[in-house]
């Protein structure tokens, strides 16, 4: 069963517009949404009214301000001038609507998956993912977990140099190319055509971890995962701890280089990518070299309970792995991690 959550010296302040800092805690850890949540939502950039929205929008607007929790009516969503902003307002009331008939953002997310199809678009979906991870890393004062955790909530881009594989904010990579690093000078640099200065974005290493915690909110560190590094031990305790939170079951999770496992039984892919190609590995399929090198990482997952486990699996490893697309995104589906795992309770 779970412990009761024990106070522990807190992690550096980081991920701010996470809008963890304004959740509650169960007596387990879990997350209670609050009116101050809600609100934060409220103020984010897709949803406050732009200069040229109606008064029914504006209206509808403060009026959520004053009540996050009030009833969004079908009649106040036709009364939007806009029909985009009525597309975003009608989002947001499901979401809403789906979070507060949970008790927790957990809760809540698990049953997004369990209820049937996901309609909810992924910024909603990290929404719920970031918080938690937030919540999960405030036990463990260490930036090269939480900059793996960022996996999990923002597409990064894979970059292989020399055999390593490195992880960059797919965001920030946009951004530095567009910008060269010089932000809105950079990008009127860019409309007079002039030349930008090439940015190298910096990796994360043991000498310069502790500045994590003040660029957190930047993502601006690239993950080094190659085999034997701190990024890719770190992301194997992520996982470990997302499991251990959201279903209350410990498993030990360590990369390995291959799988060589002659009883290979299961596997979860991290991602839709890495999802196809275990399949057609395990089904002995020979893949050429461009889609052999998409799969970043592998993981040998062992379940410290083995009666939790259905009985014709129980002793056997869950291999995991992280792939990219073919223009190099890594687009990680945390919630595999959370349906796909073969636990007799699922069974």
């Amino acid at each position: 069963m779970r412990e009761p959550i024990e106070p522990s010296k807190p992690a550096p302040d980081f991920w701010r517009a996470s809008l963890w800092h304004t959740l509650e805690r169960d007596a387990v850890g879990r997350h209670r949404p609050t009116d101050a949540f809600l609100r934060g939502w409220l103020e984010r950039p897709e949803l406050v009214p732009p200069e040229e929205a109606g008064p029914a929008e504006r209206a509808l607007h403060a009026a959520l301000l004053r009540d996050p929790r009030r009833p969004i009516t079908p009649v106040s969503l036709l009364a939007l001038e806009d029909p985009g902003a009525r597309e975003n307002w009608e989002l947001f009331a499901a979401f809403r609507d789906h979070l507060l008939a949970h008790p927790t953002l957990e809760e809540a997310y698990l049953a997004l998956f369990s209820d049937g199809p996901v309609r909810l678009p992924p910024p909603f979906l990290d929404g719920l993912v970031q918080p938690i991870l937030r919540g999960i890393l405030e036990q463990k004062r260490d930036p090269f977990r939480a900059r793996a955790a960022e996996c999990f909530f923002r597409p990064q881009r894979a970059s292989v140099v020399e055999g390593t594989v490195f992880l960059a904010d797919e965001a920030t990579v946009e951004r530095q190319a567009r910008t060269g690093g010089l932000g809105r000078l950079g990008e009127l640099l860019v409309q007079a055509q002039a030349p930008l200065p090439r940015v190298e974005l910096e990796v994360l290493r043991p000498e310069n971890a502790q500045s994590y915690w003040a660029r957190a909110d930047r993502f601006d560190l690239v993950l080094d995962l190659g085999f034997g590094r701190e990024g890719l031990d770190a992301l194997a305790r992520v996982l470990e701890a997302w499991i251990h939170h959201m279903l209350d079951v410990a498993v030990r999770i360590e990369p390995v280089a291959r799988i060589r496992d002659e009883r290979w039984s299961w596997h979860v892919g991290l991602d839709a990518e890495a999802s196809a190609i275990l399949n057609a590995l395990w089904a002995g399929e020979t893949l050429d070299e461009d889609r052999s090198a998409r799969l970043l990482a592998l993981f040998r997952l062992e379940f410290r309970e083995p009666s939790l486990v259905l009985p014709a699996l129980r002793g056997r490893p869950v291999y995991l792995g992280l792939a990219s697309e073919a223009s190099g995104r890594v687009r990680s589906k945390p919630q595999n991690l959370l349906v796909n795992l073969p636990l007799a309770a699922a069974g």
